[in-house]
């Protein structure tokens, strides 16, 4: 008999239930949909298990913001303004006051930004597919830049007094990355081996911080 052409593990990313199916036929495509109470990812099996494992972390990603998409209606502009007040008396001591939040259509290189100058808070409209939890963590890190305009330690212990920080930025780098590691995967002529960015979550200046994507 030949080798098994496909072997199969469960995991658990986030609270969902995750199958691999790793494939030996499967030589350049990376794919992920919904499968009941799981998400199915399927995998090429040349993969390292870090290329595996970041692979899934992508796909699974994708699959949830997709679902997000279609299961809930954004909050307006009145709505993001009324969570991002929540927001700051929760965390931030009600320290932070943006004059405006508002979503964009124009920011698709960047998950939100703030000019601390006018007191603005611009979200980036892809964020709309996001869990809530992630459009919370946005929210928070610029209205933190109301407080502290630098990237210093003083602006990350705000920022993370909010309990999903760490996971909702894990969340928007998988959601970054995955295209990358699509681009990359198509021009390779075997397995993948990109050279992943260490990238922290922006590098916008002190007059208009942008949390990038």
């Amino acid at each position: 008999m030949g080798a098994k052409r496909v072997s199969t593990s469960e995991l658990v990313i986030d609270g969902h239930r995750v199958e691999v199916r790793a494939s030996a036929r499967r030589r350049r495509s990376v794919q992920a949909y919904r499968d009941g109470d799981r998400i199915v990812v399927l995998l090429p099996a040349a993969l390292s298990q870090r290329e595996a494992r970041e692979w899934t972390a992508k796909m699974v990603a994708r699959v949830v913001a997709k679902e997000g998409s279609s299961r809930r209606q954004p909050p307006s502009d009145d709505g993001l303004a009324r969570r991002a007040a929540e927001l700051s008396e929760q965390y931030l001591e009600g320290r932070a006051k943006p004059r405006t939040v508002r979503w964009v259509t124009n920011q698709n290189s960047r998950w939100g930004s703030c000019t601390p100058s006018t007191g603005t808070i611009r979200l980036s409209h892809r964020l709309q597919a996001m869990p809530p939890w992630v459009v919370d963590y946005v929210l928070v890190h610029e209205l933190s830049h109301l407080l502290v305009a630098a990237h210093n330690a003083s602006f990350w212990a705000w920022v993370g007094r909010y309990p999903h920080t760490e996971r909702a930025r894990g969340f928007l780098d998988g959601v970054s990355l995955a295209p990358q590691l699509e681009r990359a995967w198509a021009g390779s002529a075997g397995p993948a081996q990109p050279q992943l960015p260490l990238t922290g979550p922006d590098d916008g200046d002190l007059e208009d911080d942008v949390l990038e994507a």
